[in-house]
């Protein structure tokens, strides 16, 4: 059992194990995000009432708060509280997409696989297939971790990596965990704040169908 310690100063994204990686980061997804409406754009819905299931086909395009992502399915389920479960695939040429930024700094993450599970109530993001993690400063890339599966905790920024088969490329015959760090700043080291970098803020949708969580 691995113990995540939040640390006192920002940090660099930490690795540990050699199987898996864990990452605890010092500040937190964009804590609005979980109470936003769900936006859906897709080319054709179908609806069940009676299991609280939606399911979207065609160039999928989710927006929640300052979470994106696309694929070309994507199946919601909603239950008796309202929370959200939804499952996102993408194509053999081209993998979904997420994406969220993190609360009050100019910095988001991003991630990619050929699944991708998002669970409202636990704030947790699943990759498989072709899974990558991304965190970007602004719109320059700092850290990113490839593998067979991802695990993202958007409420404690924590995030677990697989490697397998389905990691195994050309140039990753292996089918290895890889990372690639970025050390930390020495603005960050000397406790000051670096001066925001200008960041590619996802373009505004219009909602074609709209899933909101309950007041509460």
């Amino acid at each position: 059992m691995h113990q995540h310690v939040k640390p006192s100063r920002p940090i660099a994204w930490l690795f540990v194990a050699a199987a898996g990686l864990l990452s605890p980061w010092a500040a937190q997804a964009e804590k609005a995000d979980k109470d936003k409406p769900m936006n859906v754009e897709a080319d054709a819905l179908r609806y069940e009432e009676n299991r609280q299931t939606s399911v979207f086909n065609g160039n999928v395009v989710l927006t929640k708060g300052t979470i994106v992502m696309r694929g070309s399915k994507l199946d919601v389920r909603q239950d008796t509280q309202g929370n959200q479960l939804g499952l996102l695939v993408g194509t053999p040429a081209t993998p979904g997409f997420f994406r969220q930024k993190r609360e009050a700094l100019d910095e988001w993450i991003e991630g990619e696989g050929d699944r991708i599970e998002y669970d409202s109530k636990a704030q947790t993001v699943l990759f498989t297939g072709r899974a990558v993690l991304r965190r970007y400063r602004g719109t320059q890339l700092n850290d990113q971790s490839v593998g067979s599966e991802i695990l993202y905790n958007s409420q404690t920024e924590v995030f677990t990596v697989k490697g397998g088969a389905e990691s195994k490329t050309a140039a990753n015959p292996s089918g290895r965990v890889r990372a690639m760090l970025t050390p930390i700043p020495e603005e960050e080291k000397a406790g000051k704040t670096p001066p925001p970098q200008p960041s590619a803020e996802p373009a505004t949708l219009r909602p074609s169908v709209k899933i909101t969580e309950p007041k509460k």
